[in-house]
């Protein structure tokens, strides 16, 4: 690997390991996680509140030059109009810089935050990356879509608030209160009196918002993974004209997630009416009572504008930190969300484990027992079976006896519950499995295609091949006459799922790219099962192709495809209940012939 590539993959793993550790020190305390993300960027966000503060200037000099020029105005001194004049130029002068100063704030938080946005996607996805295949196939992927997109986009948007609201919120509040201070003690404890009853709403209502914003969430990650089912779906839907039912369901759905989201908006709404009335009484009270202190002359007509204006001033601040507790609530619901994922242990551990450089494909299973969680019983159950390196083994049998599970130990998704599973010699469990895949290739039932040309299909993960090569693995995976009927040939791109290909060029195209890694072990899970006799044909001549030299491992639906194995193991009871060629197992009349006979 480039030394350029080497270090940046370095430095991704350091910042997802920095991540998880502030995720794991933080655990519960979703305010000091949000905080810790930004660990390592705090000088530029000093920077950004010192612009903050030269750009916000303005709001807090205008009532100071407000009150002067209204003073200067009833008192009228000889020098009364130059003093208003350069008042005016001070205003004048901190608005203008606004401009300048408000870019920069707004550059160093901005890059920061979208840094961050960036990191904690990628970390997401390496993450899921490296989550078990059981992990997944327990967790909806619309639920996982929706922790990467919108869990990640609401703490953006809470970064955003606390980086630019809040802290515009707290300046304006010190300010506030150090001008009145410094003017008028007797009306500094007046304008204490606010936080009190701040704090009073915000334990009020706290709980209740938090709780109705997680129901929320979980309500939305339940939508989107439902809607990516009826996404799914829709081809079999139409042909089956359920579109009213899947229509009837999907609006259910939508139906509770408007309720829950109504609970959230009528708790917010009621949460922030109180606050506005409670505020705005404190403001009339501030005006009655900087009105009486002016009519006993203890303080100017000006200091009643400028003591209002900042008393305004804080009951907005107050008011506005109140109005972003349901989005803070939101932004940290989402932190302790996306928590779930990284802080998952169910993760396919390659630490400190043996890399390979290089294998022969002998597989040998000694006293396998695999249950399934919550399972009452184990699908194998103490399995011997020895394949020898360049052997063909298919295994048959009836639907959940086991065939894929086999499959699956030797590819290292599942880890045996007893018992061990060796690659040459070894022990699966002590190989480094990133690197032991490197010499295997799997050809699902169903082609997994994505959204390309068929080029770039073909060589997932071995982009560097030569174009002599590709076009010999072209031709042994029995595309050749595909790939000249099309006008962009190689380059032809592939519609979402391959929808623009039949079934049998799917998987002629999956085989390929199981050539292009040129395997010691291949793995063929029932690759014929769904296909006419035609694609079949052409995907057999490609498979035979492919098998030389290699050990090869397949389940097969259809028996009349695995006469050329060199043995066929029947999976039934735990273990495996037959094996022999062919030909042996159709003369001693068991349970291939049964099956095969069934087939006839």
């Amino acid at each position: 690997m480039p030394r350029n590539k080497t270090e940046s993959k370095n430095r991704l793993d350091r910042a997802e390991e920095n991540l998880i550790k502030t995720f794991k020190q933080h655990e519960g305390h979703n305010l000091k996680i949000l905080i810790g993300l930004y660990k390592g960027h705090y000088p530029e966000f000093l920077f950004s509140i010192f612009f903050f503060v030269v750009k916000h200037s303005p709001v807090w000099v205008l009532p100071i030059v407000t009150s002067n020029v209204i003073d200067l105005a009833t008192e009228k001194p000889e020098d009364a109009g130059i003093k208003i004049a350069v008042n005016i130029g001070v205003m004048a002068f901190f608005a203008i810089q606004n401009i300048f100063s408000n870019y920069i704030h707004t550059w160093l938080y901005a890059k920061v935050v979208r840094q961050v946005e960036q990191g904690l996607r990628s970390s997401l996805v390496r993450k899921l990356q490296q989550l078990s295949i059981s992990y997944h196939n327990e967790m909806q992927s619309g639920r996982l879509q929706s922790k990467i997109m919108r869990d990640v986009e609401q703490i953006e948007l809470l970064s955003t608030q606390i980086f630019v609201t809040v802290l515009s919120i707290l300046l304006n509040i010190v300010f506030a209160f150090g001008v009145v201070i410094f003017k008028d003690i007797t009306i500094f404890l007046f304008f204490l009196g606010t936080i009190p009853v701040t704090v009073i709403l915000m334990m009020l209502f706290r709980g209740k918002i938090k709780r109705y914003n997680s129901d929320f969430r979980k309500e939305m990650e339940e939508t989107s993974a439902k809607v990516m089912e009826m996404v799914e779906l829709i081809p079999v839907t139409r042909a089956h004209a359920l579109e009213h039912q899947e229509t009837s369901k999907m609006d259910a759905q939508l139906k509770s997630v408007a309720s829950k989201g109504l609970k959230l908006d009528m708790i917010q709404t009621y949460f922030a009416s109180i606050s506005w009335v409670v505020f705005q009484l404190f403001q009339i009270f501030c005006l009655c009572f900087t009105g009486f202190m002016a009519l006993k002359g203890q303080i100017s007509v000006g200091d009643v504008v400028l003591y209002q204006t900042y008393f305004t001033s804080i009951v907005s601040q107050v008011s506005g930190i109140i109005t972003l507790l349901p989005t803070i609530s939101k932004g940290l619901e989402s932190v302790e969300s996306i928590g779930d994922v990284l802080l998952s242990h169910d993760i396919e551990d390659n630490a400190d484990k043996d890399k390979v450089s290089q294998i022969t494909g002998d597989i040998c299973f000694e006293k396998v027992i695999y249950r399934y969680p919550d399972a009452d019983a184990p699908v194998l159950n103490h399995l011997d079976l020895h394949i020898k390196s360049g052997e063909t083994i298919a295994f048959v049998g009836s639907s959940g006896a086991g065939k894929t599970t086999i499959l699956n130990l030797v590819i290292g998704f599942l880890t045996p519950s007893d018992g061990t599973v060796r690659i040459d010699g070894k022990d699966i469990t002590s190989l480094d499995l990133r690197s032991y895949r490197h010499h295997i290739a799997v050809v699902p039932q169903q082609s997994i295609l994505f959204t390309g040309t068929i080029r770039e299909n073909i060589t997932y993960g071995a982009e560097e091949i030569s174009e002599d090569r590709l076009m010999e693995i072209v031709r042994a995976a029995n595309l050749e006459d595909l790939i000249t009927s099309l006008p962009e040939g190689l380059d032809t791109r592939i519609t979402e799922h391959g929808n623009n290909l039949s079934g049998g060029q799917k998987q002629r195209i999956s085989i390929a790219r199981a050539f292009i890694r040129d395997p010691k072990i291949l793995i063929l899970d029932e690759a014929t099962s769904a296909l006419d006799t035609v694609s079949e044909k052409k995907i057999q001549e490609a498979i035979s192709n492919l098998v030389k030299d290699r050990t090869t491992l397949i389940v097969a639906h259809r028996l009349s495809t695995i006469r050329d194995a060199d043995r066929i193991a029947v999976v039934g009871n735990g273990g495996i209940e037959e094996y022999g060629t062919y030909d042996e197992l159709m003369a001693r009349k068991g349970e291939f012939y049964r099956l095969r006979n069934l087939q006839i």
